[in-house]
């Protein structure tokens, strides 16, 4: 009987934390204050950088009217697309992912900041 609670209290466990592992989208939409200035993610207008409404699972380098550099060009080219994964390896360092791109920013540095960035994009009109 100990082993079945236990067994329950451990499964019930794990749902819980991938859910947090998923971050925070309010927290995001503050840590996206620092890409606003180059990015829009509420509404499909390029700025300096293209938007990034509807970014998550969008192929690399293909929004419409939007000039990507070379190097963004060719890291796309093989049909990449901007998952969860992808973007949580280019935001720490997007420079040392895509060699050449035109992107200045440096990177997010803290893991948290990157997954509430991440939630924040997948649906930043639900945050208000």
């Amino acid at each position: 009987m100990k082993i079945r609670c236990l067994i329950l209290a451990a499964s019930l466990a794990i749902p819980a934390g991938a859910a947090l592992a998923d971050g925070d989208a309010v927290a995001g939409a503050k840590v996206f204050k620092q890409c606003q200035a180059c990015h829009s993610a509420t509404d499909d207008k390029n700025k300096v950088g293209p938007t990034l409404m509807g970014v998550i699972d969008r192929p690399v380098a293909t929004v419409e009217g939007f000039k990507y550099s070379k190097a963004m060009q060719e890291f796309g080219a093989d049909g990449k697309v901007w998952s969860e994964e992808l973007l949580e390896e280019y935001l720490p360092k997007p420079r040392d992912l895509v060699k050449g791109t035109t992107m200045t920013y440096a990177g997010l540095k803290k893991e948290d900041d990157i997954k509430n960035v991440i939630a924040y994009l997948k649906d930043p009109t639900a945050v208000k």
